[in-house]
């Protein structure tokens, strides 16, 4: 096998590949990317069991073969070679050898059979979709995902395909839920929602944020999704598991409702939290008529207070809130006032988009 590619098309691939492949593998493998040189040009495959990325890339080549070698020495290499083209070629016993300008490379690799097989991908049931539109999806979503692996159902976010061509995406750790419903016009041929994992989600993302306007498409067949844009395409596992009832989490209308400065609130927030307790974040919010004061108390540093002017006219509570989880859902949202809706200190505040619940995000209160 031999090849010689730009050396940014070959960087590009291997940082699509870092996000997968497997540091500290107990199969060394799965810490290589499979380069193959075909008579089309050449594609970089990274696999780690669950997750899979095969990038198409136009290069010159020599000699049609495949070798296996360290995602991340290789990137380390070409991410500093002094030309900009770069040629590789395969040896023997596996070893490649990569030359750019004066600079020479030999680099230890691993027989191209080793290398384990990607699940088989069904083009089927792919449905062209809007990137940006996935994309604002995620990005509303990801940060509810829990991280506790004991609750592995809870480890990526459930894409539950609604009436009217639209789709709904929901994550939540038990703290916190979010929602977020848009149209992505298509038959899914899903019969119930599935679960996407956390970082196939990321990869997704990484892939989206490249160039969400390029055509894209989305399909999922039995316990995987896969995901297609020009030159590329990526597969992942789903999480086999039943996603909790959200809908039993989300309360109906609140009883105290009010607008605030979603500027103003992220900003007294992170005022405040600086003398929060450092584990739980945990600031008090108290609401009366037009006012609403923010505060925090922490034996060891002292304590703070800041008030807002808002539209709110009710009776007045007092509720203790993490004030992470809010400052999450406001770097989220795009709109310049935030409605927000409260019960009493024992329940959760619902947020989202004045007049517009199709981006819905739950808080659970906290004791403070």
């Amino acid at each position: 096998m031999e090849f010689r590619i730009a050396a940014d098309e070959l960087k590009k691939a291997l940082h699509r590949a870092q996000g997968i492949v497997e540091r500290k593998a107990t199969m060394p493998i799965l810490s290589n990317v499979l380069i193959t040189a075909g008579k089309s040009g050449v594609t970089v495959t990274a696999f780690d069991l669950d997750i899979g990325i095969v990038s198409e890339h136009a290069a010159e080549v020599m000699k049609t073969g495949a070798v296996t070698v360290s995602a991340r020495t290789l990137l380390d290499i070409v991410s500093f070679v002094p030309d900009a083209q770069v040629t590789v070629k395969k040896l023997a016993n596996n070893y490649a050898e990569i030359t750019s300008g004066a600079a020479h490379y030999k680099i230890v690799g691993m027989a191209p059979e080793e290398f384990p097989k990607l699940p088989r991908e069904d083009a089927s049931n792919l449905v062209k979709i809007s990137g940006p539109t996935l994309l604002e999806m995620i990005k509303k979503t990801s940060y509810a995902i829990s991280n506790d692996e004991t609750r592995y159902i809870l480890n990526g976010v459930f894409f539950e395909p609604r009436e009217g061509g639209k789709v709904r995406m929901v994550a939540t750790d038990g703290h916190r839920l979010s929602l977020v419903e848009r149209e992505l016009l298509g038959d899914f041929k899903l019969k119930a929602g599935v679960i996407i994992p956390r970082k196939g989600l990321m990869e997704l993302k990484r892939l989206l944020d490249e160039a969400p306007e390029a055509d894209c498409q989305l399909g999922f067949a039995e316990n995987s999704a896969l995901f297609k844009k020009p030159g590329l395409s990526m597969v992942m596992r789903l999480i086999d598991g039943q996603f909790p009832e959200y809908q039993r989490v989300i309360p109906k209308e609140g009883e105290k409702q009010l607008m605030v400065s979603r500027a103003r609130l992220g900003d007294a927030l992170k005022r405040i939290a600086l003398l929060s307790a450092d584990k739980s974040n945990a600031v008090k919010v108290s609401l009366s008529e037009n006012l609403l004061r923010i505060t925090a108390n922490n034996p060891d540093l002292g304590e703070a207070k800041d008030d807002l002017e808002v539209a709110y006219r009710g009776g007045s509570m007092t509720v203790g809130f993490n004030a992470r989880y809010i400052q999450d859902v406001l770097a989220s949202m795009d709109t310049d006032e935030v409605a927000v809706e409260l019960g009493d200190e024992h329940s959760p505040g619902v947020m989202h988009a004045p007049g517009d619940r199709s981006y819905t995000t739950v808080v659970m209160p906290m004791r403070v």
